[in-house]
């Protein structure tokens, strides 16, 4: 089969199936979200937490809980971390350094799961499970909610409440992502990923050596890494290790799984503001653009070295490749785990050409939301068709409205610090990391990182602070991250990335939430129609390409046109 053929039936396989997914999931997120019946377990939860399940929470109380549920978070995993020696079952992983430790913690806790170090090199199972794993499930579980809170500012209305973050959070994990993440295990560990406490095994090789093969319960991690768009592997090499990702079936199994609720969201929102027309508009944006992105990577991957012979007959260059799959389900992989927040990887990265590698970072720095994170993708796509309406008022000189609420001045100042966040926290950055030379030595600064000066050098470190502060946790190879600079401001990064927008996103929520529904009128553009999905497409592309096109143009473009 050739390379083209190949890397279309893999999209449309996953395709039909998310298709197929989209109605019944969607209809029950926004049941699990609007029922007012609470299971056994979650009122036994609910007493324990002290927590009233029917007393709403303002936007801003909403925001406290979720900061503060964050914070200790942290400060736990951080905790075993620093204590991991002590722990059981560390098989014996030492204590680690404080720096790095505050980059994971920090790292899990907002759903970026950067990775500054070797799993199998550096974590016992004890911490693997019960401290990765766990936030896995809650910081996927933050996310969602925040996008459940967001709609409730459209279907609410001379209120200040948002709903419960409590209440919410448990329902996200008991109702939905524990659920289908046994589900998933068991087909993954069915397909061949590995679930055991074994101790780590030194074998003979056939040529004579030595090496060590290390166990781990890695289906389920797996599962939810990839469901809850986390993306942080059991092993250095995450989804390319064959006790991760063992088959061509598990692959394409793994890219379905983080895909698919990011994409059956929109739908959930359709049911609740009772207009599923509404929900078709957002996952037509959506697929547009991981269609785009897909088809893009696919292009470059596959003409690799345009002219050159050997790489022709090979079906491109397969440095960073894994030959289990190839660079069809490589430039799958990467395009799907860059529109979101997953940040997985079953290829380098740093080994796609330029411009695939250009095309990746650009699909990051659109904020992930075609169809973005768990959650994250959902209020980021919103935010952007309230930006699209406002500019479609002022060309038609009237007040511009969505879902029957008024975009007015305040709107559009919380969706603008929505937005100018990420650049200036990236840009910022990456500006500091480029600029520092001889600090705190010649061979300990920043840049001395970069083992790959010149234009890809540049796009290595934009690559690192666009994915740490979306919440990707996707990396080029290329760069050295375990650094004091790296870990410290890294963690800095990703939890401004994570939170300010979370908070300007609620804080627009609750603002929507309090006006008064305004029927719609000869006047009122159609948010539900092909025009206003291709404009929300031309204000994403204007807005990313604005922001960014200096970074791309003096790294992946230069890089691939050199």
């Amino acid at each position: 089969m050739s390379y083209t053929a190949a890397a279309w039936l893999q999209f449309a396989l996953l395709f039909v199936a998310l298709a197929a997914c989209y109605i019944p999931l969607g209809n029950y997120i926004a049941h699990i979200f609007t029922t007012d019946k609470d299971w056994r377990v979650e009122r036994v939860i609910y007493k324990l937490m002290g927590v009233d399940s029917k007393a709403d929470q303002k936007w801003s109380t909403y925001v406290r809980s979720i900061l503060a549920f964050s914070a200790i978070s942290v400060l736990f995993l951080y905790g075993m971390l620093r204590l991991q020696h002590y722990l059981l079952l560390n098989e014996g992983m030492t204590n680690v350094p404080p720096a790095l430790s505050w980059n994971t913690a920090v790292s899990f806790t907002t759903n970026t799961n950067w990775q500054n170090y070797g799993g199998e090199n550096t974590l016992g199972y004890l911490v693997q499970m019960t401290g990765l794993t766990v936030q896995q499930f809650m910081s996927a579980a933050v996310g969602l909610v925040v996008a459940i809170a967001m709609i409730r500012g459209f279907t609410r209305s001379k209120t200040d409440k948002l709903g419960n973050f409590w209440v919410d959070v448990t329902r996200a994990v008991m109702r939905l992502l524990l659920p289908l993440s046994v589900i998933g295990a068991l087909i993954l560990i069915a397909g061949g990923s590995i679930e055991n406490l074994h101790a780590y095994q030194t074998v003979t090789t056939l040529a004579g050596g030595h090496q060590t093969i290390p166990g781990g319960p890695v289906g389920s991690m797996e599962v939810i890494k990839d469901m809850g768009n986390n993306g942080g592997g059991f092993f250095n090499t995450n989804s390319a290790h064959p006790f991760e990702n063992p088959t061509a079936f598990t692959d394409l199994f793994e890219i379905f799984i983080l895909l698919l609720i990011p994409f059956a969201t929109p739908r959930a929102f359709g049911k609740m503001v009772k207009d599923n027309r509404q929900g078709y508009a957002l996952v037509a944006i959506m697929v547009i653009i991981w269609l785009a992105a897909v088809g893009g990577i696919s292009f470059f991957e596959a003409h690799t070295a345009l002219g050159g012979t050997a790489t022709k007959l090979a079906h491109g260059a397969m440095e960073g490749v894994e030959t289990r799959f190839g660079r069809p389900a490589c430039s799958l992989f990467a395009a799907s785990t860059t529109v979101t927040s997953t940040g997985a990887v079953n290829c380098f990265h740093d080994s796609l050409t330029p411009f695939g590698g250009g095309i990746a970072l650009f699909d990051i720095a659109l904020g992930e939301i075609a169809p973005g994170g768990i959650g994250a993708g959902m209020y980021g796509i919103l935010v952007l068709a309230m930006v699209t309406v406002f500019v479609a008022g002022l060309m038609v000189g009237r007040t511009p409205e969505y879902i029957g609420k008024k975009i007015r001045p305040v709107e559009m100042k919380y969706a603008a610090l929505y937005f100018l966040t990420l650049p200036v926290v990236i840009l910022s950055a990456a500006g500091l990391s480029l600029g520092i030379r001889n600090w705190p030595s010649p061979t300990t600064s920043p840049l001395s990182s970069v083992f790959n000066p010149g234009p890809h050098g540049l796009t290595e470190i934009v690559y690192a602070f666009a994915s740490m502060a979306n919440n990707n946790g996707s990396a080029f190879a290329g760069l050295g991250t375990n650094t004091t600079w790296y870990n410290v401001v890294g963690g800095c990064v990703m939890l401004l990335g994570r939170f300010a927008p979370e908070i300007f996103a609620l804080g627009l929520a609750g603002s929507l939430a309090r006006q008064q529904p305004v029927p719609a009128s000869a006047g009122t553009l159609d948010t539900r129609t092909p025009l206003f999905v291709g404009m929300v497409v031309a204000v994403i592309l204007v807005l990313v390409g604005l922001t960014y096109f200096p970074a791309l143009a003096l790294g992946p473009f230069a890089e691939g046109l050199h």
